[in-house]
């Protein structure tokens, strides 16, 4: 007993070990933000402290991070992609850059064996692979796919706008939500090469839904897609690396009549919750996941603390969510309980210029 309580105090009196966090911004017009900013996160506290500028880059929106490497990579909106190397102390120091491919890069993502990048580019409406080598730099482009076709939407949708890239779970696929035809694009990937082969049968959503990203249920059994421009979730169900749609359903509450787009969407790494933006209603939807069919049952619209909720991630530990107000220029903490998953009220409010974009870094 004695040995158990020496324990107990030495852990209470021993500080909490952070979290390094980036936060993706975007820069000129009258945003203040110069680049990628990075801070510190007590996930005993659910505080964010110490941010400051990690690196200047112009429009460095959506980050991600090598898998093995100190190597972060930040999508530039000019259409670029660029690299830095993850110092000891978490300062960033730039390697190198490369052209997206295309115009407004706005998304990116890296694949498991660290070989190769993936950049959607939004304004031209085409999606890139790129490959790197065994230090994480980037060097070439090694596919280009430049979609065609238009929606619905005449303000939205009068051109094809790649708004996400994603690989799967085998690393054999990447998928490409496009806001500008409905569709999500499926293509064979081959990680030795760094190459995407002809497309396969693509996800169809419905007209005017406005694909924007999605989220893989950690059984790999589901993914999540969040439509913007009519505001739902579609679930789709994942059999032999085919994919069928099995529900749509609303992210907001049926008695809200303003403006809205939804914005980011994030499955619980437990699986049991799904959690969704709005951008106008300003909150998270949270969502009930049945683990078996897959579909969601809609439990809470939290007010998310902010304006714009462009993006958010939760902790590593599942216990927060953290959410970037793109036009109020803050990040708020959500506390999540982890037994029914709702959310707590916004705390830990802190000022960020225009974050578009939070990553836990590795």
């Amino acid at each position: 007993m004695k040995t158990f309580l020496a324990a107990a105090i030495l852990s209470a009196l021993s500080p909490a070990i952070a979290d390094t966090i980036y936060i993706g911004t975007n820069t000129g017009g009258k945003s203040e933000s110069k680049g990628i900013y990075r801070a510190e996160f007590d996930a005993t506290t659910g505080k964010i402290t110490n941010i400051q500028l990690a690196a200047e880059y112009p429009k460095p929106g959506f980050l991600t991070q090598h898998p093995t490497l100190p190597v972060l990579y930040a999508s530039g909106a000019e259409g670029t992609v660029a690299a830095f190397k993850i110092a000891d102390d978490g300062g960033l120091t730039f390697l190198k850059e490369l052209d997206s491919g295309g115009k407004g890069a706005c998304h990116i993502a890296i694949d498991a064996t660290g070989r190769t990048l993936a950049v959607a580019n939004y304004g031209g409406g085409s999606y890139s692979t790129i490959a790197v080598d065994e230090n994480g730099v980037p060097t070439k482009t090694t596919s280009l796919i430049q979609q065609s076709g238009k929606g619905t939407n005449p303000q939205r949708q009068n051109a094809p706008h790649a708004h996400g890239v994603y690989f799967n779970a085998a690393n054999n696929q990447l998928l490409v939500p496009d806001l500008g035809v409905d569709q999500v694009f499926v293509h064979p990937f081959d990680s030795e090469t760094s190459t995407l082969g002809e497309a396969l049968p693509s996800i169809v959503l419905p007209p005017g839904a406005g694909p924007r990203h999605l989220s893989f249920a950690p059984d790999n059994r589901h993914l999540y897609i969040i439509n913007e421009l009519d505001n739902t979730i579609t679930a789709v169900q994942i059999a032999d690396d085919s994919y069928e749609s099995i529900q749509t359903i609303p992210t907001l509450p049926d008695d809200f009549t303003g403006q809205n787009t939804t914005a980011e969407v994030e499955v619980q790494a437990n699986g049991k919750f799904v959690y969704s933006s709005n951008r106008g209603h300003d909150s998270i939807t949270v969502y009930q996941r049945n683990q078996k069919t897959g579909k969601l049952t809609v439990i809470q619209h939290a007010p998310c603390g902010g304006v714009q909720p462009r993006h958010f991630k939760i902790s590593p530990d599942g216990k927060w969510l953290l959410c970037g107000h793109q036009a109020s220029n803050t990040i708020s903490v959500m506390p999540i309980d982890p037994e029914i998953g709702r959310l707590g009220e916004p705390l830990n409010t802190v000022s960020t210029p225009t974050p578009i974009c939070i990553l836990f870094a590795r």
